[in-house]
């Protein structure tokens, strides 16, 4: 993995001064860092930062991606296509158990603020029976959370339904609306709100129905982590501080607008999303803190529904190295 970051030379930017940022001198020399992510509320704080020269202000320029699914993402990241990705974290796990890379996490996010969604027909979990759940990738993250979901309520996949890979949220969306056999799929906003709007429904959101879960953070090739720590680490410390900058109340208008306008919602329903990025415990995770027990809780979830393991999840440092996060905090708070 020894791709080389790129250097731009910058002649002018332009910056919201209201966020106290510091604009780079004239022809400061910005190192461009490919990010990768999902286009969910969840990574909002990436725009945020890229609207306001937050990134900027620590010497980068961030050229974000949307990937269409986990499995595209996965191999990019394998392949060199990009240097960060921001996902849920199981799929950094994924990609070390199933595909052998070397892949460590180095940020929390958030809980994936996902609900269980269902057609308008479906009344009841026993009326998903002989129909299809709906899912990123049926070996990962959410997909989990849904059976797991689907096996407390007595449901079990090929048994009593089908799982139906069809990639990130608003493809589920559509296939639940297009296929009345699609009838389940986890969502999360803005996209959830949306599905809401259009007559789905909602059979409670995962954090309440399964507890903590650690999902949405950032991963990158260990190999990559060691030869460029410090830019990785000034990296986490701008995605800090556009954290910060996307909870701060007076900001609230311009992340709805953000929301609106890269996600093409409706204005309602962004500021419907922004309520729940803050809400506590649910939405953004302050400062990006990486959650130890949401984090033991997906490993359990991986062992109990995939039988990875045998059925035993193990520690979790093997998949962590938080060191980089730590010293990006200091970075951020000016220590």
């Amino acid at each position: 993995m020894g791709v080389i970051p790129r250097i731009v030379t910058v002649s002018s930017l332009a910056f919201a001064a209201a966020f106290g940022m510091t604009a780079p001198a004239t022809g400061q020399q910005l190192t461009v860092l490919r990010v990768n992510s999902f286009p969910t509320a969840s990574y909002c704080p990436i725009l945020v930062g890229i609207a306001n020269g937050v990134f900027e202000k620590r010497g980068l320029k961030v050229e974000l991606q949307f990937t269409p699914n986990s499995d595209a993402q996965r191999e990019g990241l394998a392949k060199g296509a990009f240097e960060i990705a921001h996902a849920a974290v199981d799929n950094a796990v994924a990609m070390v158990e199933m595909a052998h890379e070397d892949v460590v996490i180095v940020t929390g996010g958030d809980t994936g603020m996902n609900e269980f969604m269902v057609r308008p027909e479906i009344n009841s979990m026993g009326d998903i029976r002989g129909k299809s759940l709906v899912v990123d990738a049926p070996n990962t993250a959410y997909a989990l959370v849904a059976r797991k979901i689907l096996k407390n309520a007595g449901l079990v996949d090929g048994r009593d339904y089908t799982m139906k890979p069809i990639g990130g949220t608003p493809l589920r969306i559509e296939a639940m609306e297009k296929g009345p056999e699609n009838a389940a799929a986890m969502l999360n906003p803005p996209f959830s709100f949306t599905a809401k709007d259009k007559g789905l429904k909602s059979f409670g959101r995962a954090a309440d129905l399964l507890g903590p879960y650690q999902a949405g953070g950032a991963f990158v090739m260990r190999k990559w982590a060691v030869a460029n720590g410090s830019l990785l680490e000034r990296y986490i410390a701008a995605y800090i501080e556009s954290v910060r900058v996307t909870m701060a109340p007076e900001n609230r208008a311009q992340v709805v607008s953000l929301i609106s306008s890269r996600f093409k919602q409706d204005p309602k329903v962004a500021e419907r999303t922004y309520q729940s990025l803050m809400e506590p415990r649910f939405g953004l995770a302050p400062d990006a803190k990486f959650d130890m027990d949401g984090f033991r809780a997906v490993l359990a979830l991986r062992a109990e529904i995939e039988g990875q393991w045998g059925g035993k999840a193990p520690s979790p440092e093997k998949y962590l190295d938080l060191g980089h996060y730590e010293r990006a905090l200091k970075l951020a708070d000016g220590k």
